[in-house]
C-alpha cells in the first residue's frame, strides 16, 4: 500500500456503483446524496493524509492531559512517529486507573481536555464488568455524520426507498457514576439524544415506530407497540430491521406469542391495558386511530395457522430488504432470517464500537459473506496489529513499533484493531480481529472475522475461555457432596430456538468410594447447577437474561462415559495430533455437535433468572 498512488476521484466514483447496475431512479438524484457519495470519495483518495491530520487534530486538542503527558509526550509538538515511539499500545484494564478517577468525579484533564460528557457501556467486560468508555459531547455529532453517509450509499443499490422503515430499536437501563454522568449503552444514548429525538423528517429517516415507544424501558412494552405500529402501516414499510439479527428474530417470536391479542388491540381500534406507559399510549393511540377488523383478519389468517415462512414478506409486502447485522456471531442466524424472510437480502450498513464509529460497507446489499467495511479515515487514528497466521493471535504485549497505519495493511492479512480517538482513547486494542478484503481508491476494506478471546456469544454477551472456566468450577462445586466432579466440558451457543442460549456438555466423573461408578446426580442438583453457572457469568450476559430477554436458559447436556474419548478419536481420525489434541471449549462443527447429542444421558436447565441490577457491583 505504500506505493498507491492516488486514485481519481472519477475512477473512485466508479468504483462506487455495484457490479451489476443499481436500479433507474424516475428522479434525479438528491442534491444531498449527491454531497455525501463525494465526501466518500474525497475521505478515501487520500487516506494517509487524511489519517495525518487527523491524529494532528486529536493530539492538538489533547495538549495537555494527564495521560499523554505521563507517556512523555509534548502533544502539542508531537508528530506521528514521536507519538508511535513514545505512547503505549494498551488494553482496558491499563486505563481503568484513570477512568475510574472520572467516575468518581474528577474533572480534570485526565484522557481529554474536553469534559467527559457520559461513559459507554461496551459489551465487553472487565472483571466480570461492563467496560466503561468515557466520551465527549461532539463525539455524537461524529457519529452521526457516519449514520449520514447510509442512506445515500443504499440509494445507489435500491430504488424508491422514500416511504417507512419498520426497525425494532430499544434503550437499555443505565446508571449514574458517583460523580454523576451517565453510563449507557452507545444506542442508549443515541436514541436519548436531542439528535434522534429531534430528527429532521426526512423520507429516509421515517420509522414506523413512534419515539415513545422506542424510549419505553419496559421491553415488553415497547415490543408490542412498536409490533403493533408495524402491524397497522404495514403496507408502508419497505424496509425491516433491528441492531442485531437476534433482535430481528426476538420481534418474529414476540409475534408469534402475541398475534392473537395483537389483532384484537387492531379488531378494536384501542390498545391493550397491558401497555402502562402514558407516552407510548398516547403516540399509538395516534397511529391506532380506529377500528380496523379486516387487518385484525389478516393478522390472525397469517399467523394462527403456524406457517412461518416468509412472514415478513407476507405481513409487510413491499419490504425490499433486511437491515441487520449478520457478520461475526450474527452470521448463525442468517439461515433463520432466511426462512422468515423469504430470501429478501440483508443489508449490514455500518461497522461500530462503543470506543468508535468505524466505517460503512459500501456494497451493502452483498452476500453475508461478502460483507466488507471501508473505514472512514476521518473517524479516529487506525492502527493495526498484525495477527499470526499460525496462531491466530496477536501478541499479549507489543512492541508499538510494530503496528501499521491504515494506509499500509496488505491484503489478505489478518490485524487487531488499535485505535487513537478524539474521545481520549490512545492506541487501544478494541478487540477486534479484521481481514483485510480489498480497498475503495486507497481506503482498506475489512472483513469482521471475530472478536479476541471470545468463546460463546447469542448477541452482545461475549463470554471468554477463562470466564467459562470459572463457571464450571463454580457449579461442579455443588456436586463435590454427591460424589461426582465434572472430567470435561465444552460447550455451544445454541440458536436453534429463539431467543438462543449457552449449552454446556459435561461429563461426569465420580469420585470418593464411588469411583470408576457412574456417578449419580439428582435432577434438582444439576438444575441448580446451571443457575450457578449463569451467576458466575458477567453482567452483559446476565442483563441479557433479566432485562433484554434476549438470551434463553442455560442448558446442562451430560454425556454418558467416555464421550470425550470418542471426540478426540474422532479428532485424530480428521488429522489432529495425539500429542497435542485436549479438549475444545466450545464446538460450532456440526459432526462434532451431533456426536455429542447423540451421547447425552440428561438435559437440565436453570429453573431461575440469575441475579442482576443495573448498579455496577463495587470493588
Amino acid at each position: 500500500m505504500a506505493a498507491m498512488t492516488q486514485v481519481s476521484r472519477a475512477i473512485g466514483a466508479a468504483h462506487l456503483r455495484p457490479a451489476s447496475s443499481p436500479p433507474a431512479s424516475s428522479e434525479p438524484a438528491r442534491a444531498n446524496d449527491a454531497e455525501k457519495l463525494r465526501f466518500i470519495e474525497e475521505m478515501t483518495s487520500d487516506v494517509d493524509a487524511v489519517q495525518q491530520r487527523v491524529l494532528a487534530e486529536i493530539l492538538a486538542r489533547n495538549a495537555g492531559t494527564e495521560y499523554l503527558a505521563n507517556c512523555g509526550l509534548d502533544a502539542a509538538t508531537a508528530d506521528r512517529d514521536t507519538f508511535r515511539a513514545k505512547v503505549p499500545v494498551v488494553s482496558y484494564d491499563a486505563l481503568q486507573p484513570y477512568i475510574q478517577r472520572i467516575v468518581d468525579g474528577d474533572r480534570s484533564p485526565i484522557l481529554s481536555t474536553h469534559p467527559v460528557s457520559e461513559f459507554l457501556t461496551s459489551s465487553g467486560t472487565s472483571a466480570g464488568e461492563r467496560k466503561l468508555m468515557p466520551t465527549v459531547e461532539d463525539e455524537l455529532q461524529r457519529r452521526q455524520s457516519l449514520y449520514s453517509l447510509l442512506m445515500p450509499v443504499m440509494n445507489r443499490y435500491v430504488s424508491g426507498l422514500e416511504a417507512k422503515g419498520l426497525y425494532f430499536l430499544f434503550v437499555k437501563s443505565e446508571t449514574r457514576t458517583p460523580g454523576g454522568l451517565p453510563a449507557r449503552p452507545v444506542l442508549t444514548s443515541y436514541y436519548k439524544s436531542d439528535l434522534f429525538r429531534n430528527r429532521t423528517r426526512d423520507p429516509y429517516h421515517n420509522y414506523t415506530s413512534p419515539t415513545a415507544a422506542i424510549l419505553c424501558a419496559d421491553a415488553f412494552q415497547s415490543m408490542y407497540a412498536q409490533m403493533l405500529c408495524g402491524l397497522c402501516q404495514r403496507h408502508d414499510v419497505l424496509r425491516v430491521g433491528a441492531v442485531f439479527a437476534s433482535g430481528l428474530l426476538r420481534a418474529i417470536r414476540f409475534l408469534q406469542l402475541n398475534w392473537d391479542q395483537l389483532a384484537a388491540d387492531i379488531e378494536a381500534g384501542a390498545l391493550t391495558p397491558r401497555v402502562t406507559d402514558a407516552s407510548v399510549r398516547e403516540a399509538v393511540a395516534a397511529i391506532l386511530r380506529r377500528p380496523d377488523p379486516d387487518l385484525a383478519q389478516f393478522v390472525r389468517d397469517q399467523c394462527r395457522g403456524g406457517d412461518w415462512a416468509g412472514i415478513i414478506t407476507r405481513v409487510w409486502p413491499n419490504t425490499k430488504y433486511l437491515d441487520v447485522i449478520v457478520t461475526g456471531a450474527m452470521a448463525q442466524y442468517i439461515p433463520t432470517l432466511k426462512h422468515y424472510s423469504g430470501g429478501l437480502p440483508m443489508a449490514c450498513t455500518m461497522y461500530a464500537s462503543s470506543e468508535c464509529y468505524f466505517g460503512l460497507n459500501l456494497r451493502p446489499l452483498c452476500d453475508p459473506s461478502e460483507v466488507a467495511y471501508t473505514i472512514m479515515p476521518n473517524m479516529g487514528y487506525f492502527e493495526f496489529l498484525p495477527v499470526d497466521s499460525a496462531t491466530g493471535a496477536a501478541a499479549a504485549s507489543v512492541d508499538a513499533a510494530n503496528l501499521v497505519e491504515l494506509a499500509r495493511v496488505e491484503a489478505g492479512r489478518e490485524y487487531e484493531l488499535v485505535i487513537t480517538t478524539y474521545a481520549g482513547l490512545n492506541r487501544y486494542r478494541v478487540g477486534d480481529v479484521l481481514r483485510v478484503a480489498g480497498f475503495h481508491n486507497a481506503a482498506p476494506q475489512f472483513q469482521f472475522v471475530r472478536r479476541k478471546n471470545v468463546l460463546l456469544s447469542i448477541e452482545s454477551d461475549k463470554t471468554d475461555e477463562a470466564e467459562l472456566q470459572r463457571a464450571v468450577e463454580r457449579a461442579a462445586a455443588l456436586l463435590r457432596p454427591h460424589g461426582a466432579a465434572v472430567a470435561e466440558y465444552t460447550s455451544q451457543a445454541c440458536t436453534k430456538s429463539i431467543p438462543g442460549h449457552y449449552v454446556i456438555y459435561w461429563e461426569l466423573l465420580a469420585t470418593g468410594s464411588g469411583a470408576g461408578a457412574r456417578p449419580a446426580v439428582d435432577k434438582e442438583t444439576l438444575d441448580n447447577c446451571c443457575l450457578e453457572m449463569e451467576e458466575a457469568l458477567n453482567t452483559v450476559y446476565r442483563q441479557s437474561r433479566v432485562a433484554d430477554g434476549s438470551i434463553g436458559p442455560l442448558e446442562i447436556r451430560v454425556v454418558r462415559p467416555g464421550t470425550f474419548e470418542e471426540l478426540m478419536d474422532y479428532a485424530i481420525s480428521r488429522g489432529a495430533s495425539i500429542n497435542q489434541y485436549k479438549a475444545p471449549r466450545c464446538v460450532t462443527f456440526p459432526p462434532i455437535i451431533e456426536l455429542l447429542d447423540s451421547r447425552v444421558v440428561s438435559t437440565h436447565f436453570s429453573p431461575a433468572l440469575p441475579h442482576w441490577t443495573p448498579t455496577r457491583r463495587s470493588d
